[in-house]
């Protein structure tokens, strides 16, 4: 039974518990699973995640005797603000400390590869002591060092045991990031996984682990491949942002996937016995329960001096927020966020002429992960947005809007980068309803009030241009008069603040939670909005 986990179910409220109610005497090995790390700092003002935490927790495992390997399910060069400085460098050098700590394999997620040439990947790949595992990726940088970086059927011993790592990344059709020197062989998710897996039972493995970044979806599916091999023990992935959790059974592998940022994180704890391996799986909260590691802060603190040394702007203030601004992407990407309600707002007057009806943008784009109150500062926009989003300004009919947004709703789980902020109109969705028929309402102000998109009327509407060319699953074939991109969001946020600063105001406002611009139907219930 799926079980997603919006707030860590199985939840440690300190690292002593959770050391505690895990603790055996036979454990063979512990393992400690992250994913989607951006930052080489906590986020929420310090108080959650954090490779500095992580550390502790490693050291204080070890201290009781344990062997512990860390496993990391991809998206960790890009994108942040410091990866437009230093293109993961910074993101690297953590990742090393923890490999220093206790070994650490790592599957690339489709945010390594966002730049266009491989120049950056390489040096990185140069500066890298963990392991890249990928069995359905190929690199073809034409620098053999670097291209060998990259592990196929990868195992690693503990003990007398032997391990085996059947690692997956998101293929470019299911929102992974293309490049010429990234190919990935012919074949599916499960191809790749059965001839790796077969391999393992050749070479005698005693113990199968999955490390993907993937959607959940295409998890599961993998999954079902301990049907045909038991030692097929579990899966821990990325690319989702928020915990997930999903039972093992005699047939299907458990999978389990963390918080961006470490904000929760897995303990997994594998024994062997009679009956074969077994597992006890754990989810931990990394608050400040956890102390954060000195020797780690080192590397965080350089890093901060350097980015305020080539950004002495960067805590300077350019507006007051009049409540706190919601960034946190279980937020940002799950439903209304009061700063990306001021965000999208701004969309609609980005171009020439009167403001647009609609606009959207998808919360994949919005990458604070944290909130902003009070002081707004030029760091606040900054990690707000990782990477450039140009706008485009089109007209779509009404039908042909409402099986765009249907992309914005899709798949299993919480917390994708795909789901929209929106602006201009409101949405009930049924989550239970197959992909692509999910959306029961969709309501245009009309007057006073609401009413139904006009599917034969045509809406102008603005969205990023990464949207428009097909990003994150959507389809904007049906759109016309559509304008070059332009109207860069960072600076149009910019710019509305200062305006908003300059107005003697304040920026946001509360979310009303009788007024929402999103909703999921509840059970027994026709409709959302009334």
């Amino acid at each position: 039974m799926l079980r997603s986990i919006y707030v860590s179910l199985l939840l440690c409220l300190g690292l002593a518990a959770c050391v505690d109610d895990l603790q055996t005497d036979d454990e063979a090995l512990t393992f400690i699973h992250l994913n989607d790390t951006y930052r080489v700092d906590a986020v929420e003002e310090g108080r959650h995640g954090g490779f500095s935490r992580v550390a502790t927790l490693v050291r204080r495992l070890q201290s009781e005797g344990r062997e512990v390997r860390i496993l990391h399910g991809g998206d960790f060069l890009y994108p942040s603000l410091e990866s437009q400085l230093w293109h993961g460098e910074q993101i690297v050098e953590a990742m090393n400390f923890l490999d220093g700590l206790a070994p650490m394999y790592v599957v690339p997620g489709n945010h390594e590869f966002d730049r266009r040439t491989p120049v950056e990947l390489i040096d990185r790949l140069a500066e890298s002591q963990f392991d890249w595992v990928a069995d359905n990726l190929l690199l073809e940088t034409g620098v053999s060092a670097a291209d060998g970086k990259l592990k196929s059927g990868f195992t690693f011993e503990s003990g007398d045991r032997t391990f085996g790592i059947v690692a997956l990344t998101v293929h470019p059709d299911h929102g992974g990031n293309r490049r010429d020197h990234t190919p990935f062989p012919v074949g599916s998710y499960i191809d790749h996984a059965d001839r790796v897996i077969q391999t393992f039972e050749e070479q005698g493995v005693d113990l199968v682990i999955g490390l993907t970044h993937l959607h959940l979806g295409d998890d599961l599916e993998v999954a079902k491949l301990k049907a045909r091999y038991p030692k097929f023990l579990f899966i821990v992935g990325g690319h989702e942002h928020e915990p997930e959790y999903v039972e093992g059974t005699q047939t299907s592998a458990a999978v389990m996937k963390g918080a961006s940022n470490a904000r929760t994180i897995w303990r997994i704890d594998v024994t062997f016995g009679a009956d074969g391996p077994s597992m006890k799986e754990q989810t931990i909260d990394v608050d400040t329960a956890i102390e954060l590691d000195n020797e780690y802060q080192i590397i965080a603190d350089k890093w901060r001096d350097r980015l305020v040394g080539v950004m002495p702007f960067l805590e300077s203030t350019v507006g007051y927020a009049a409540v706190p601004l919601d960034g946190r992407e279980v937020v940002v990407r799950n439903g209304d966020s009061n700063w990306g309600h001021f965000i999208v707002d701004q969309m609609r007057t980005a171009f020439r002429g009167p403001p647009s009806a609609l606009a959207l943008v998808n919360g994949g784009t919005l990458r604070i992960d944290d909130y902003i109150a009070e002081d707004i500062t030029f760091e606040d926009i900054g990690r707000t947005f990782g990477f450039s989003s140009y706008l485009r300004h089109m007209t779509i009919d009404g039908a042909d809007f409402r099986r765009i947004m249907e992309a914005g709703y899709r798949g299993v789980g919480p917390s994708k980068g795909y789901f929209p902020q929106i602006s201009g109109f409101r949405v009930c969705v049924d989550r239970n309803r197959p992909d692509g028929e999910r959306i029961v309402q969709l309501q245009v102000p009309d007057g006073e009030g609401w009413s139904e998109i006009d599917r034969d009327r045509a809406y102008t509407v603005v969205a990023p241009d990464f949207l428009y060319r097909g990003g994150d699953g959507y389809d904007f074939a049906s759109a016309r008069d559509v304008s070059k991109p332009g109207s860069e969001l960072i600076y149009l946020v910019l710019d509305a603040i200062i305006n908003t600063q300059a107005a003697g105001q304040q920026v946001g406002t509360t979310i009303d939670p009788a007024n929402p611009r999103f909703a999921i139907l509840q059970s027994g219930q026709d409709t959302c909005f009334h």
